[in-house]
């Protein structure tokens, strides 16, 4: 079967791409399925579930996280400006490294 796709107008090859994006996305619905029932015979074959083998709460799928993240606490604050804080990870902020360089302690700067 050959398409001669410069015959065709816009509309007609933008019809076909969303034809060909339904069928792409059929086949890899199939695709998973037997994939799945495979892997559940495979996990069967030695006396176990899939979710038993990947952890999973549910059937299929991952487990939801338990929330958003929370900051840290902050261990550290600007004696100039105390609404300046750091956790003490990543970079460390200007005002700190000032203050190292004068010759206060992380002590002196803790929270």
């Amino acid at each position: 079967m050959s398409i001669d796709l410069s015959a065709m107008s816009r509309k007609e090859l933008t019809k076909l791409r969303d034809n060909i994006d339904k069928a792409l996305e059929s086949l890899k619905k199939k695709e998973l399925k037997a994939a799945r029932e495979a892997a559940e015979k495979a996990a069967a074959a030695h006396g176990f579930s899939l979710a038993e083998l990947t952890g999973a709460g549910k059937k299929y799928g991952r487990k939801k996280s338990s929330g958003p993240k929370t900051k840290a606490p902050a261990k550290f604050k600007n004696p100039n400006d105390p609404s300046q804080t750091w956790t003490g990870k990543g970079r460390q902020p200007q005002w700190f490294k000032d203050a190292m360089a004068s010759g206060a302690t992380p002590d002196s700067l803790a929270v």
